[in-house]
């Protein structure tokens, strides 16, 4: 890969990304919801010599796909990584739910996404590995809910996994390739850390995922 777009890596999965694609000599767009309250990801664009550009982008914004489109233009994009992402409110267990809050996770979720898709499919389409990634969760699988509760995050993680396979059958015709990808239970802020995952491991086989990332994988990754 020579250059990539990845949202949300101010911390956690999203920064061990962009940090590994670096060390590796690939061009990295990182955005930063507000890159001035980023220094993890600042600190690493200055160690990275040019190879990490710091962007904003605010998925919870309708118009934030289109501001990055400016700043962008037509940039190729080998890696579309749609990463952002939020675990929504407390008010998810069944009795409590606020409609409001979730449909805000939905938004941020799975809407945002689907934009960036859209919005970029042009960039990914003309760079040589066409690839677009989005980072779901097994919480929006229907057959592995053997728990109930989180009612927002699971039906926004729902809702992306078929966006993800709406997107895979949409560009496959361009020779782009679509995957939802589910990190494990890491230990992220939003993990915990309890969490029996490290974000390096994840990261790892994430990564190692995408670079053997064809056809066939597309299909079997999306098995959900």
């Amino acid at each position: 890969m020579k250059t990539i777009l990845i949202t949300g890596a101010n911390r956690g999965i999203g920064l061990e990304h962009a940090r590994r694609f670096a060390s590796r000599g690939v061009k990295v767009y990182a955005t930063a919801r507000a890159p001035g309250d980023a220094p993890d990801l600042e600190a690493l664009a200055r160690e990275a010599e040019g190879r990490v550009v710091v962007l904003g982008y605010d998925a919870g914004k309708a118009d934030a796909a289109r501001a990055l489109k400016a700043e962008l233009g037509d940039v190729a994009l080998d890696l579309l990584f749609a990463n952002a992402g939020v675990m929504g409110g407390k008010r998810q267990s069944f009795g409590s739910v606020d409609i409001e809050e979730a449909i805000d996770t939905l938004r941020v979720n799975a809407f945002a996404p689907l934009q960036l898709a859209e919005t970029f499919a042009d960039n990914v389409a003309k760079s040589e590995r066409k690839l677009m990634a989005f980072q779901s969760s097994l919480m929006g699988s229907v057959g592995d809910n053997g728990s109930g509760g989180y009612y927002g995050y699971r039906i926004a993680k729902a809702a992306l996994n078929m966006i993800a396979k709406g997107v895979s059958n949409d560009l496959r015709g361009r020779g782009v390739i679509a995957v939802a990808l589910h990190p494990g239970w890491v230990q992220t802020r939003m993990g915990g850390a309890s969490a029996p995952v490290t974000i390096e491991r994840c990261v790892e086989g994430q990564q190692g995922l995408l670079e053997g990332a064809d056809a066939r994988a597309e299909r079997e990754i999306l098995q959900l």
